[in-house]
């Protein structure tokens, strides 16, 4: 390597012309251009001149001379038309060296310079031509075609960033709630997908860039930019988001919904369906409800009773595999929140057509149970039914006819008496209350804490359990897959029959086993029966119109499922299903925190749970919410009381701080 040659290396992306002033072993100590003295390596040169300089000349000298140099390459190499070589060499096999690149690009006589300016095009314009300073060999056109496809999403990508950039840096200046105006819908997609999946969106890189050039540290306050702009609400649903839980029905549903409603069938006049629309029906459900699934009746008999439990058969409607059928599989269940309800089926369907509405006749599946004088079973039947409803109460108002009137003192009766049997069987009861939130339409969020063990809903619970149980053992009888539950024995049972105490019950329900699914029946242990399906509630639970569709089968009015039919469905909707219990119960953890959110300071009663080094485990009594209270200077034990104060609740980001009293 001669001394005062001039070369050439790169650095951050750019060429850069250099003279040598000494070399060692291969390092060279170089003084490029902007007057920089740099080591560098020979191996990493991206061109050798033979032209050499003086370096004995002056520093000003050298410096001037070097960018006299690169100015003359780089005119040179603004005369290369790139695309028009490729054009004519592309079909040529094999590589081309830098000497016969030149000659293609340059009439002689040829110097240095024009080698170098070579160089220079080819490294400015990497879309043709695979190139390493020595040897250049064309890209194929597809090559080229895909190379042109990745420099426009790159051109593409950039744009995007920076309108996101633009509009994420004018939000952060804008002050009070308008933004700055609306933003481009893809740049909108990409953030939204980033808050909402974080770096399993589509396009996750792109939005950290967005995030990262606008000098945001996180995404989180791209929800209230959401908010500001009018994309989002404050309230917004993020888990539905996030969950991608289908809020509407498509068109093509709700077409054969309304025809469904519209349409004449003979459903009433098959002889395969008993009567009873002259038994004395009532459904008990909570005052909001509009999609009423089962209805109760008891009539006396010669031996004693005969108790029905009856239920909408929604089959007699909604065919496997039909349009409605697979919204209601890809739903699973309905979601029931303070604000707002996302049915399985069309409110057309749920509320109308295929809800037990009072005075209209309806389609049912009946199980009728013989009872003596004792309520002692003497048999049972599955009856394909038609059935109307006579009234339609209320929890509140079958509570004040309990004990006044019947059927309602009867059935509450046999009630008791179908528990008892159940916990002498070894079920584990637990008895803990039910704390409901909702929004009244002015906005207002209410709350009431509600006994779950009162009459009328201890009545309709277990004569629920009693008619899944006997379909269950319908099913079982005729060795017909379907969607059983069953539950192993609990970890640790902590108590036996009915314990009232809030502590106990909380402490057992967390040593129960969890729920297994499966096509076979199995015994569970927390309801104390042989054998369990679900069938109750074929408006809301995809499980229990799968349920119902088996007991058809057996009875001969449908095709059966296999047991591969239904495991197959059972994996389809096992997400849908677990992704609406997680909805619900963290939007009524919302709503609650958002009612505790206007209590800051006030003083409220907890429940001591569990103990830790740094904090304790507590619930907060009045609203049936867990949280964790800092352990510094306290000396607590599980099933303490104690007041805390309501410090800092925030219920977007799920966040309740408590100290004690």
């Amino acid at each position: 390597m001669k001394i005062g040659s001039i070369v050439e290396y790169i650095d951050q992306q750019k060429i850069i012309a250099a003279v040598i002033l000494s070399e060692k072993k291969g390092r060279l100590k170089l003084l490029n251009e902007n007057s920089r003295e740099v080591s560098f390596s020979e191996k990493r040169l991206a061109h050798i001149s033979q032209v050499c300089l003086d370096i004995g000349q002056s520093r000003n000298y050298l410096i001037n001379h070097l960018q006299s140099v690169t100015e003359n390459r780089r005119q040179l190499s603004e005369k290369i038309d790139i695309k028009e070589l490729w054009e004519i060499l592309h079909e040529e096999s094999g590589d081309i060296d830098i000497s016969t690149m030149t000659l293609f690009c340059f009439d002689p006589p040829l110097t240095p310079d024009h080698e170098a300016a070579v160089i220079r095009a080819f490294f400015n314009d990497r879309l043709y031509f695979k190139f390493n300073q020595i040897l250049f060999a064309p890209f194929t056109p597809e090559q080229v075609a895909a190379k042109k496809k990745q420099i426009k999403e790159a051109e593409k990508k950039e744009r995007l960033i920076q309108k996101a950039v633009t509009w994420l840096s004018a939000m952060q200046s804008e002050s009070g709630d308008s933004g700055p105006g609306p933003c481009d819908p893809e740049v909108l997609d990409i953030l939204k997908a980033y808050y909402l999946f974080g770096n399993d969106a589509d396009n996750a890189s792109i939005a950290r860039q967005m995030i990262k050039n606008a000098g945001l540290g996180s995404p989180d306050p791209l929800f209230d930019f959401f908010v500001r702009s009018g994309i989002w609400h404050p309230d917004e649903n993020i888990d539905l988001l996030s969950m991608e839980v289908p809020t509407t029905f498509p068109r093509e549903v709700h077409d054969a919904a309304k025809k469904l409603v519209l349409t004449q069938t003979d459903i009433f006049h098959d002889p395969v369906r008993r009567d009873f629309t002259h038994i004395p029906m009532i459904t008990i459900d909570g005052q909001s409800t509009l999609d009423y699934d089962d209805a109760i009746s008891l009539e006396h008999t010669e031996q004693g009773y005969r108790l029905g439990v009856h239920i909408i058969d929604v089959g007699a409607y909604i065919t496997s595999g039909d349009s409605v059928d697979m919204a209601a599989r890809q739903r699973a269940s309905s979601i029931y929140m303070p604000d707002d309800k996302l049915p399985m089926l069309p409110p057309n369907l749920s509320e109308d057509l295929c809800s037990l509405k009072q005075g209209e006749a309806r389609p049912g599946i009946s199980t009728m149970v013989h009872m003596n004088r004792f309520f002692e079973i003497i048999d049972v039947k599955i009856i394909p039914s038609i059935i109307r409803i006579h009234q339609q109460m209320s929890y509140t108002e079958a509570n004040l006819l309990n004990g006044k009137d019947d059927p309602i003192t009867s059935l509450h009766k046999i009630a008791t008496l179908l528990r008892e049997k159940r916990l002498k069987a070894g079920a584990v009861q637990i008895t803990l209350p039910e704390v409901n939130v909702w929004l009244e339409a002015s906005g207002e969020i209410r709350y009431a804490k509600v006994d779950r063990e009162n009459p009328s809903r201890m009545l309709v619970s277990e004569m629920m359990i009693f008619a899944n149980s006997l379909m269950a053992k319908f099913l079982a009888d005729h060795k017909m897959p379907a969607v059983f539950r069953s539950q192993p024995p609990p970890g640790q049972r902590l108590f036996k029959g009915v314990e009232t105490a809030l502590l106990p019950n909380l402490m057992q329900r967390k040593h129960l086993s969890r729920a297994v699914i499966s096509t076979t029946p199995q015994p569970h242990s927390g309801l104390g029966v042989t054998a369990y399906a679900t069938a109750t509630s074929p408006i809301r639970r995809y499980h229990d119109l799968l349920t119902q569709r088996q007991i058809k089968a057996v009875l001969g009015m449908n095709p059966a499922y296999s047991k591969n039919d239904l495991e197959d469905i059972l994996a389809a909707v096992s997400g849908p299903m677990a992704n609406a219990g997680r909805i619900q119960g963290a939007r009524k953890r919302y709503w609650l925190l958002k009612y505790l959110e206007s209590m800051r300071g006030s003083n409220v009663e907890a429940l001591v749970l569990d103990c830790y080094r740094d904090h304790y485990n507590i619930v907060l009594k009045e609203f049936m919410i867990e949280a964790k209270l800092p352990s510094s200077g306290l000396k607590l034990k599980t099933g303490d009381i104690l007041q805390v104060t309501i410090q800092h609740v925030d219920a977007r980001r799920n966040q309740l701080s408590l100290f004690a009293v």
